[in-house]
C-alpha cells in the first residue's frame, strides 16, 4: 500500500515539475487541484509534491540545467500555487499559536511557508511573516501577540549571526524557538550551538514537534558571547568589519597573478566581486561558530558549481592563497583556509 502510495505522490510531482519546467502556471495548478481530487493527503501535497519539486528547481539551477531566470520564475509558480492552497481547517482550541519566519537577510521564503501552511493544516494558529525579517519588527509582533513559539528559518548560512541574535532576542522577550533549514547544519548543530529550544530537519519534522506539546520556556536572557567564547579573539569581528577591503584586496591581487582578469567586461569584475565576497563572508561566519567544517563546505559545495560550469574547483586555491596571506596573523582564520585548501587540491588533480 505504501509503495503505491510513493508512487502516485511521484506521479504527481512530475507532473507538476513539467508545468514549472514549462512555466506554465496554470497546468501547475491544475496538477495540483488533481492531487487533491484524487484524495491524496494535503500534507503530502504540500512537502512531496510541491516541496519535491522546489529541491529539483536547486538541483537543475546547481547542475548548470536551470538558469537563473529559470530558477526564479520555477519559483514564482511554486509560490503562486501556494497561494492558492485551500484553506478550510480552522485551529483547534488550545492547538497554539505559532510565529514563523525568515532571519533577516534570508530570501528564501519557501521552506517557512511550507511550514507555514502544514501547521495551518495541523489546526495552528499562525502568523507567516515571510523573508528577510529584521528582529526589532519580529520581536515587536511578539510582544503583539503573544505567541506559543516562533519557528525561524535560515537557508543562507552567512546569516546566522543574525539568526543567533534573533534567537536571544526571541528569548528575551519570553518567546521559545524551534529553528529549521540548511543554514542551521545537517543536524542542527548550530541550532543547539545558539541555544534554540528545538530544531527539526524539515516542515513535517517541526508541525510534528510542535503537535507534541508547547516548548519548554527560555532560560534566563544571556549575551551571544555566552555561547560562544571564542568570538573573544576578536577574529570574527576584524574580518566581518574589514570584509570590503579584504575583498579588494584579493581583487588586486588576483589580478596581478591573472593578468587576464584587466581585460574583464564590468559584469565579470562585478561578478567576480561578488564571488570573493561570499568567500570573505563565509569565513568569517565560521570564526563566528567556531567551526572550520562551515567554510570547507561552501568550498567544496561552490567547486562544485564551478565543475558544473567547465571551471576548475582549483580556480579557488589563488584566492584562498591570497585570503591567508592577508589574515596571517589570525590563527584560527589561518587554520581553517589551510584546512579548505588541502581539500580542494584533491579535486584538482
Amino acid at each position: 500500500m505504501r509503495s503505491v502510495r510513493n508512487a502516485d505522490l511521484r506521479a504527481h510531482a512530475d507532473r507538476l515539475w513539467d508545468a514549472v519546467a514549462d512555466g506554465d502556471e496554470y497546468r501547475a495548478g491544475e496538477a495540483v487541484t488533481a492531487a487533491l481530487d484524487d484524495g491524496t493527503d494535503p500534507e503530502a501535497v504540500l512537502l512531496d509534491v510541491i516541496g519535491a519539486v522546489q529541491r529539483k528547481v536547486g538541483e537543475e539551477w546547481a547542475a548548470n540545467r536551470f538558469t537563473v531566470a529559470q530558477e526564479h520564475a520555477a519559483t514564482a509558480i511554486n509560490e503562486r500555487v501556494l497561494a492558492a492552497f485551500p484553506r478550510t481547517l480552522r485551529p483547534e482550541p488550545g492547538r497554539g499559536r505559532v510565529t514563523v519566519a525568515c532571519v533577516d537577510g534570508e530570501w528564501h521564503a519557501m521552506p517557512a511557508r511550507l511550514l507555514a501552511e502544514v501547521l495551518r493544516l495541523r489546526g495552528f494558529r499562525v502568523d507567516y511573516l515571510g523573508a528577510q525579517v529584521p528582529a526589532p519588527h519580529l520581536i515587536a509582533h511578539l510582544h503583539r501577540t503573544g505567541p506559543d513559539a516562533v519557528a525561524l528559518s535560515g537557508s543562507i548560512a552567512t546569516r546566522l549571526p543574525a539568526a543567533h541574535a534573533t534567537i536571544t532576542a526571541c528569548q528575551a522577550a519570553g518567546t521559545p524557538v524551534i529553528a529549521g533549514g540548511a543554514a542551521f547544519g545537517p543536524d542542527g548543530r548550530y541550532a543547539r550551538l545558539f541555544g534554540a529550544e528545538a530544531w527539526a530537519a524539515d516542515a513535517r519534522g517541526a508541525a510534528d514537534r510542535l503537535a507534541e506539546g508547547r516548548l519548554p520556556r527560555p532560560k534566563p536572557p544571556h549575551q551571544p558571547i555566552d555561547d560562544l567564547p571564542h568570538l573573544a579573539d576578536q577574529e570574527y569581528t576584524m574580518v566581518s568589519r574589514t570584509a570590503p577591503q579584504l575583498v579588494k584586496a584579493l581583487y588586486t591581487g588576483l589580478e596581478e597573478r591573472i593578468p587576464a582578469m584587466r581585460d574583464y567586461t564590468d559584469l565579470q569584475r562585478q561578478y567576480t566581486a561578488e564571488d570573493l565576497a561570499h568567500i570573505v563572508d563565509f569565513l568569517a561566519t565560521a570564526l563566528y561558530t567556531g567551526d572550520g567544517s562551515l567554510f570547507t563546505a561552501f568550498l567544496t559545495w561552490t567547486g562544485a558549481i564551478l565543475d558544473s560550469r567547465g571551471v576548475p574547483a582549483a580556480s579557488l586555491l589563488p584566492a584562498l592563497e591570497l585570503l591567508g596571506t592577508q589574515l596571517h596573523d589570525f590563527p584560527r582564520a589561518t587554520g581553517f583556509l589551510a584546512d579548505a585548501r588541502e581539500q580542494l587540491r584533491p579535486a584538482s588533480v
